[in-house]
């Protein structure tokens, strides 16, 4: 499938970002179709086509914000369309045409490997398509593991074969932060909150495809080198510091909350505080009711979610890059430095714009399309709203519960945002832009007064 999108938009001669733009939207109107069968629906009549739209849509881009449940509404090959779909969306349609390519022995044109660079956020063409061959590797091995590891697990709840078919649903659905469940009722793993195994094994899974293939590539070598990208330190330092700092803050504002974390051990507090910290970075499962959080604790998830996870992942977000160097921005301008300073190398002036520049226009979309929702959705609460965008947004897909409920109008905002989210903005208005020219002159200098 993917092998045939990618000739067919090599016909078309289209640049990079407008190849990745329009390989994305056929997969998911294949996928589309796909659930609209009615051998994918246990009712055997097929998803209505915006439901099977919006889930193929969630799907792809490895969201995981559902308009009907999983688990009880497709048959198995519903559900194995889904899960192709999330594999796909999660390592990128170029990464997986390039896998059949190499198995049919096809050479990588330097068209192909243009493309690729822009797919995986690479700065160089250099070494992209040994870096597929990696993520490949990568990511069969972590979701073999995973799978075996949950099937471990869920083969004292459920019958064999039913254990193993959950327990690789699970992983691969989490190691490419989907967060689709199999559980039933909107459930998700609500029931294995204080379960160690399934909480750390999730977690490391979410953790392993959101910190993004280059800083996985990068440790791999580091036994070689003995040496790390400024890129895997910012990334990894990041990370631990949203994770342990979301872990916290949750366990604290939860703690006595008799919905949530209140009724459990010691040990479930911190399991299920570690783990809505974890899946906030773009994963979408969760082990505690969304929806009886407080206020406080949303708002933080909100925080995390439009963070998001590292660039080159199979997660969502403005990323944890760009995070940390407009951070860094602020505190050079506290300081009075002229510099962005990271583990003593210099950030250059064209990133700390392009940071600037994805983080406004996800806050534009976020806020637009909130804005629309609160006049189509008029009956539902605004932070349900802001919530169901932003994890839209981020790819995310926690839920307040609001997503089933969407009217039409909204289920299509929803799907613009994911794809939106999944695709990234910049690529998109790349797409849509004309040929970029060189500027052959500069303007004056002029002053304005800021704040």
């Amino acid at each position: 499938m993917t092998y045939m999108i990618r000739k067919w938009t090599d016909k078309l001669q289209l640049d990079p970002p407008k190849t990745l733009v329009l390989g994305f939207a056929l997969i998911i109107l294949l996928g589309t179709f796909l659930l609209t069968l009615p051998s994918a629906t246990v009712n055997g009549q097929g998803l209505p086509w915006l439901d099977s739209l919006f889930t193929a849509t969630s799907a792809t881009c490895v969201t995981g914000l559902v308009v009907v449940d999983t688990g009880t509404t497709f048959t198995t090959f519903g559900q194995m369309v889904i899960l192709s779909l999330i594999q796909i969306g999660g390592l990128g349609f170029m990464t997986v045409a390039t896998f059949f390519s190499l198995i049919m022995r096809k050479k990588i044109s330097l068209r192909e490997r243009l493309i690729l660079q822009e797919s995986l956020n690479q700065m160089t063409m250099e070494g992209v398509v040994r870096l597929a061959k990696m993520i490949l590797i990568f990511t069969a091995l972590a979701e073999l593991i995973g799978g075996v590891l949950l099937s471990i697990r869920f083969a004292f709840d459920f019958p064999l074969p039913k254990a193993i078919y959950f327990g690789f649903f699970h992983a691969i659905s989490n190691f490419n932060n989907a967060g689709f469940d199999l559980m039933g009722d909107f459930a998700s793993l609500t029931g294995y909150v204080d379960d160690p195994l399934v909480t750390l094994v999730v977690c490391l899974l979410i953790i392993l495809g959101g910190i993004g293939f280059i800083v996985v590539s990068d440790l791999y070598e580091y036994r070689h080198t003995r040496r790390l990208s400024l890129h895997t330190k910012v990334v990894l330092s990041t990370t631990a510091l949203l994770v342990l700092g979301g872990t916290v803050l949750i366990f604290i504002l939860e703690y006595t909350n008799p919905k949530t974390l209140q009724p459990l051990s010691m040990l479930g507090k911190v399991l299920g505080s570690l783990y809505q910290s974890v899946t906030a970075r773009t994963a979408g499962s969760n082990t505690l009711s969304i929806g009886d959080m407080r206020q406080s604790s949303l708002f933080l998830i909100i925080l995390l979610m439009f963070i998001g996870a590292s660039p080159g992942s199979t997660g969502g977000g403005i990323k944890t890059t760009t995070f940390a160097t407009l951070i860094g921005a602020v505190i050079a301008q506290i300081k009075g430095k002229e510099d962005v300073i990271f583990f003593r190398q210099r950030i250059l002036p064209h990133m700390i714009y392009k940071s600037l520049t994805v983080t406004m226009t996800g806050l534009f979309i976020v806020m637009a399309v909130t804005m629309a929702l609160s006049i189509t959705e008029a009956g539902a609460r605004f932070e349900m709203i802001l919530f169901e965008v932003t994890s839209a947004f981020a790819t995310t897909g926690l839920s307040m519960g609001l997503t089933p409920s969407l009217s039409p109008i909204g289920k299509t905002l929803i799907i613009l945002t994911m794809f939106a989210g999944r695709v990234g903005p910049l690529t998109i208005a790349f797409a849509l832009a004309q040929r970029r020219q060189k500027e052959y002159f500069r303007y004056p200098k002029g002053k304005i007064t800021i704040g």
